[in-house]
């Protein structure tokens, strides 16, 4: 569990409405459903629209990394990697079609099963390369609906405002009621730049560092399967990939 993403986003609302509060402001006067439901399902529906089916629901299944990101340890992948490379020098590539079987990641079995082939070095690193281009793409294309989430909202929020201000002037001529309507019409506009900037932009970033971490991890497997089928030494190869460590 990532615990600066929950006290982030706690200190973020709390200095938020706590400030609003200390003002003088009521608090209850922030939570308007109509102005959520303008807002929120204008935006979603913004995104929809321009999103294909599969990204969108991708993006959607994303939204679990920010609190729990994938397990990624470089210093187990190394010694995975001298492990793989270890056993290859001294039994031949065959040997590693036990680990490609074992192996959950279907990007790293597939890597193993290129080593247990004997394809050239080069043809291996540019199969790898081409897949781990594409799965960065189909991941940040996913992540990018929240970005387009931050970029809808606040303008949405506007109409929300607009549409709240066109109801209020119905009770033009009770001051009471009119004054009333305009506070919760601005309500829409807060839920708009709000969501923008304490959700939808900090979680498209997140999104992103995540996915960075997890092509950087990947990238080392290529480098560190590209070394094995060169046959370089195990030694040699932990040097090489220990500078993903201070990445």
């Amino acid at each position: 569990m990532d615990k600066l993403t929950l006290l982030g986003f706690f200190v973020a609302l709390v200095a938020v409405i706590g400030g609003f509060a200390v003002e003088g402001g009521m608090i209850g006067t922030l939570f308007q459903l109509p102005a959520f439901l303008i807002v929120f399902g204008g935006t979603l529906g913004a995104v929809m629209l321009q999103s294909t089916s599969d990204q969108f629901v991708k993006g959607l299944s994303l939204f679990k990394w920010i609190f729990v990101p994938p397990s990624i340890d470089i210093s187990i992948g190394i010694e995975r990697i001298s492990h793989w490379a270890t056993e290859a020098r001294q039994h031949g590539f065959l040997v590693l079609e036990s680990e490609a079987l074992e192996e959950e990641d279907s990007f790293t079995s597939k890597g193993l099963n290129l080593l247990v082939d004997g394809v050239e070095p080069e043809v291996l690193r540019d199969a790898m390369d081409i897949e781990l281009s594409l799965q960065k793409e189909h991941l940040n294309r996913s992540a990018k609906i929240y970005e387009a989430m931050g970029g809808y909202s606040p303008t949405i929020g506007i109409i929300g405002a607009v549409l709240g201000l066109i109801q209020a002037m119905s009770h033009i001529q009770d001051p009471d009621q009119l004054a009333m309507g305009i506070a919760t019409a601005f309500v829409a506009t807060i839920y708009g730049v709000g969501f923008a900037n304490f959700l939808y932009i900090p979680v498209a970033n997140k999104l992103k560092h995540v996915i960075y971490q997890q092509m950087l991890y990947k990238e080392m497997l290529v480098e560190g399967m590209y070394s094995i089928a060169n046959g370089e030494s195990p030694r040699s190869i932990e040097i090489k990939l220990s500078s993903y460590q201070l990445s």
